[in-house]
């Protein structure tokens, strides 16, 4: 199985001749995105905002650190809603969910999610997840392994060391960036109910969570040798991810595809819309 989609994605980036072609750009334009049915509830005693869309297999959408559900999915809210049904949280502090006080945590924001899906009445879902979505997708499915079918990752990391700038001399460094890309500041400014502002406040808290989680506690290669789920594993092959830390999750799990996408940065979804609905909907798709 494991062999499956290697083929497949090595005839996608194969050229005349067997040499590699060089990776294009989108021609897609910048997605525009209707909204989707806006909802609210309360989980673990704070509020917590979602959309639904489409109809069918229901499909987790699970965002990344500092972003949004249009932010990290705007080129596959359309596509895949056309056979799907939708469930796009925004954890706390993200988007229109409000902050809480203290620090982010992966745990908090697994267990959010699956209280959410609890709500809603839904198990067995498919799980999509980018960077901190991938971590918390597969947190929930060891945690929780009764609400997932089969999870795609890209971009996660099991602890801070799989950073490619990760490591104590690079502490100082990654201190002075700021988590939030301009797109999705624009986002939180437009939506958050803590105001404009509060993106300073998430800044700090999410260096904070990148310095120095997952914890071994939440995620290590000994928890996933025993999560029996089809995975497909992405991640870019200039990802903000090491590519042993990649690999070294592809290793660890009992059944999973890995997909290496060439000439790719950390933002997978975005960047490679054209591949990746496509790749991803076989992917689901398969008995």
């Amino acid at each position: 199985m494991k062999m499956q989609l290697a083929a497949a994605v090595l005839a996608l980036a194969l050229g005349a001749g067997g040499v590699a072609a060089a990776p294009e750009k989108p021609t897609l334009e910048e997605p525009s995105v209707e909204k989707g049915y806006s909802h609210w509830t309360k989980v673990n005693g704070h509020r917590m905002y979602y959309e639904l869309r489409g109809t069918g297999r229901p499909l987790l959408l699970l965002h990344g650190g500092g972003s949004t559900i249009e932010d990290s999915f705007g080129y596959q809210l359309g596509p895949f809603a056309a056979a799907h049904h939708i469930i796009a949280p925004e954890q706390v502090g993200h988007g229109h969910t409000p902050d809480v006080p203290g620090p982010l945590s992966y745990t908090r924001m697994t267990e959010d999610t699956a209280r959410l899906l609890q709500q809603l009445h839904l198990s067995n879902v498919d799980v999509m997840g980018f960077s901190d979505g991938g971590i918390i997708a597969l947190m929930l499915a060891l945690r929780h392994p009764d609400l997932v079918r089969r999870l795609v990752v890209t971009g996660a990391n099991l602890d801070p060391s799989g950073l490619t700038d990760a490591g104590p001399e690079d502490t100082q460094a990654r201190e002075a960036d700021l988590p939030m890309n301009p797109r999705a500041r624009a986002h939180y400014a437009a939506e958050s109910p803590d105001g404009p502002g509060h993106a300073d406040v998430m800044d700090d808290k999410l260096t904070q969570l990148w310095l120095h989680y997952p914890a071994k506690d939440e995620l290590s290669p000994e928890m996933l040798k025993g999560l029996h789920k089809r995975v497909l594993v992405m991640s870019g092959d200039r990802d903000q991810i090491k590519l042993e830390h990649t690999m070294l999750i592809y290793q660890s799990l009992p059944d999973a595809q890995l997909w290496i996408l060439p000439g790719t940065e950390h933002a997978t979804f975005s960047a490679r819309p054209q591949w990746v609905n496509a790749v991803v909907s076989s992917f689901l798709d398969e008995p």
